[in-house]
């Protein structure tokens, strides 16, 4: 029998688009069954142009002029609008009372009230705005650690000022007013109910305000590696904790002028081996980088390829023990240039997407 081309056609034809239509069907009932891809938190980045407000003496190191410089890097880098944006909010009293006493808190502001040029000591300058900026700073910190709780980010720097590791239960000093990262620590705590923290200050002074506030609390693991001899006088190895904190201060002197290696040795050699004892639930940094090769007043060798490095060890950290949750927090850092590369450096490496994930 003959069949006409025109038949033949239409049956390939036919044939066709049910096997297309069956490889459709087959698709759909694929990705019906297979888990929904989301996309993973990014890293945020808690600032707000208010922190400009506080207003130091001319001359003065800690200058609003250092987060422009931080702001602009990040828009030159295009890094900018890869970060998700955190907004500022305040502390509210009963959390800056973990740390500071009322009393201290409400000096501040009267100070501040008054117009006084500087609070405590000649290093501490403010301005009328300084007690309602410091407020923000603190209360920047607490969102950016809801947000990573919330998981809507997968960590996140803090562009705050003013700086707080310095900071004592009733004394500003260090050109800091409230201890934002001991806040942090107890707010970690209390209102989102995870028993350790560690914080890790690598600023080239030592955190006296940050050790004294937990020296003989089990609970936050202190660990510091700075310069010393050097301000404020505090830091000695010998250091390690009082009553049932014995253990939990981990200090770490450097001598002056040394570079990327020692600190990259020094922070596997102690860091580590510490952390995995003691386990910690979420990792707060006291970022500061004025142990950078150009600034001013640290007379230490590091450069931002090594704040990377150590921004990479202590996110390890936070991946190994506490399902990568990790928040830091501007401290120090003078030379404009150098903390703005150093800050680049070390969001670029918040920003690395990790291998794997530990479950929980």
């Amino acid at each position: 029998m003959i069949t006409s081309p025109n038949r033949n056609f239409g049956r390939q034809r036919a044939i066709v688009f049910t096997v297309a239509m069956f490889c459709v069907a087959a698709i759909a009932a694929g990705a019906a069954d297979a888990p929904a891809q989301t996309a993973s938190p990014r890293t945020g980045l808690m600032y707000g142009p208010g922190y400009l407000n506080h207003k130091t003496r001319t001359g003065h190191p800690e200058r609003p002029e250092r987060l422009d410089a931080i702001v602009r890097q990040l828009k030159e880098s295009r890094l900018w609008d890869q970060l998700i944006l955190i907004e500022p909010r305040d502390a509210e009293p009963q959390w800056l009372t973990t740390i500071h006493t009322p009393q201290y808190v409400e000096r501040v502001k009267l100070a501040c009230e008054r117009g006084d040029a500087q609070i405590d000591s000649a290093d501490v300058s403010i301005c009328k705005d300084s007690y309602t900026v410091a407020v923000k700073a603190t209360g920047g910190v607490l969102a950016a650690v809801d947000a990573v709780m919330d998981r809507k980010v997968a960590n996140s720097f803090c562009a705050v000022r003013p700086p707080g590791h310095h900071a004592l239960a009733d004394r500003a000093m260090g050109f800091c007013i409230f201890n934002n990262v001991s806040v942090a620590a107890r707010y970690i705590q209390r209102k989102h109910k995870l028993a350790r923290v560690l914080i890790v200050d690598w600023d080239v002074h030592h955190g006296n305000g940050t050790q004294a506030a937990f020296y003989d609390d089990p609970t936050v693991f202190y660990f510091s590696i700075h310069r010393s001899p050097f301000y404020p006088g505090s830091g000695a190895a010998t250091e390690t904790g009082s009553g049932k904190g014995e253990g939990f201060t981990l200090n770490v002197p450097m001598p002056q002028g040394v570079g990327d290696a020692d600190y990259i040795a020094a922070v596997k050699e102690k860091l580590i081996p510490a952390a995995k004892a003691f386990k910690p639930d979420f990792v707060l940094v006291s970022a500061g980088f004025d142990a950078h090769e150009a600034d001013p007043l640290g007379g230490m060798k590091l450069t931002s390829r090594g704040y990377a490095e150590l921004t990479r060890i202590v996110k390890s950290i936070a991946r190994e023990h506490c399902d990568g949750r990790l928040v830091s927090v501007l401290e120090g850092g003078y030379d404009l240039h150098g903390l703005a590369a150093s800050v680049e450096a070390h969001i670029r490496v918040l920003m690395e997407a990790d291998a794997a994930r530990p479950e929980h």
